[in-house]
């Protein structure tokens, strides 16, 4: 297996866990507007769906400048995403992706006409894992090279950049 091929594993091996990420676009006034958006689905290609209203500050700022950062964040983990956001309110989507939880915002269920998805097709990604072994390992990496002067290094399984 190719090194690119186990980046992309690891990445999502560390982003399906996470139910939250942080949602980065760009406002109309040329700001960047970051908020906490559920995650629908993230297939292993770190692709995703969120849900939103279309009536949402979001769907203009997703229409007008559809390049997108999602981040995930967890103690010991790490990781943004970069790519490509779309607005859909294909129903079938709607209906397959559908979470009851979301009713506190849809009062009218999965069939609610407010109800948008918002698509997410990844292009670049970066973590920093130091979870679990990971992290003992680089903690004992990092104090060896603090007591000889250098700086430790990080191997793929800690952090890398990944072509999606």
């Amino acid at each position: 297996m190719d090194t690119q091929t186990e980046r992309r594993e690891h990445l999502y091996d560390i982003l399906k866990d996470f139910d939250t990420a942080m949602l980065v676009t760009q406002s109309a006034d040329g700001g960047i507007h970051a908020r906490p958006m559920a995650v629908a689905e993230l297939s292993a290609e770190s692709d995703a769906y969120f849900v939103t209203s279309i009536e949402a500050g979001t769907v203009a700022e997703i229409t007008a400048h559809p390049l997108l950062t999602i981040t995930f964040q967890s103690s010991n983990q790490f990781a943004s995403v970069t790519g490509m956001g779309t607005v859909t309110r294909d129903q079938a989507l709607i209906d397959r992706l559908w979470n009851v939880g979301w009713e506190i915002w849809f009062p009218k269920g999965k069939s609610d006409p407010s109800v948008t998805l918002i698509k997410f097709q990844a292009r670049d990604g970066e973590y920093w894992n130091n979870a679990g072994m990971q992290g003992v390992k680089y903690f004992f990496k990092a104090v060896k090279a603090y007591a000889s002067g250098e700086t430790p290094t990080m191997d793929d399984k800690l952090h890398a950049k990944v072509k999606l």
